[in-house]
């Protein structure tokens, strides 16, 4: 397995969604991804330029988000955590699409340290993690770049945290739920797209009538990265 990743940015925060709100969290966030949500909001992540490689210390001190990124391993992302001076050990590894890479390594070996360790994804490529390690399966249905929510990607979802903004989302999730391939154990979070107010009423209306839970993008609101 490779034990090469392409890193956009690293920072240590606090958990603003789902599950582990409120968690401190060191968050890895890794380049590439060819998904595309028309919403996202790290769309400077998409792409991976040859030519945007630098090293390591120059991407962690940009000031601002940019399509930039250093490549490292395992064992050299456990180093900059010391020399970073981290103190969470809640891991969170986000992107692009992280789950284009395979993480097994990756997430042993922060395992193996004590850090409980974190996924976010869209569901459209194959998990490939540490069997403790906690998957939020954020489904992207439909999006311009094709693909699809793959069966496997539902089975290994601990949490399933599906963004809408109007009814079919909620529809959309539906059809996601009743396929056999979904972990019936899976907590269902509704995410509102953009802070909005519809979407935001329509997710308390949803999560109050289904018993499903709300997660607000808490960082967001009180302004953190």
């Amino acid at each position: 397995m490779s034990n090469s990743l392409k890193i956009n940015e690293m920072f240590e925060t606090i958990q603003g969604e789902g599950s582990f709100t409120g968690v401190p969290a060191i968050f890895i966030r890794l380049q590439g991804c060819p998904v595309g949500c028309p919403w996202c909001d790290t769309k400077h992540t998409w792409e991976v330029d040859p030519e945007r490689e630098h090293a390591a210390q120059q991407v962690l001190s940009k000031s601002e988000p940019d399509d930039s990124w250093f490549s490292d391993n395992a064992e050299g992302l456990l180093q900059l955590f010391v020399s970073q001076g981290y103190k969470a050990r809640h891991v969170v590894i986000t992107g692009g699409e992280p789950a284009m890479y395979d993480l097994r390594l990756l997430t042993s070996v922060l395992i193996d340290a004590g850090y409980s360790v974190q996924i976010e994804t869209s569901g459209t490529f194959e998990i490939l993690v540490h069997d403790k390690t906690w998957v939020t399966l954020s489904p992207k249905v439909n999006m311009q770049g094709g693909y699809e929510i793959l069966d496997q990607a539902l089975a290994r979802a601990d949490e399933i945290k599906h963004p809408v903004a109007m009814a079919k989302h909620i529809d959309e999730l539906d059809t996601l739920l009743a396929r056999e391939a979904t972990n019936p154990g899976a907590q269902v979070f509704l995410q509102p797209i953009s802070q909005q107010k519809r979407a935001t009423d329509l997710a308390v209306a949803t999560c109050i009538e289904r018993n499903w839970r709300l997660s607000l993008q808490t960082h967001k609101y009180i302004g953190i990265e």
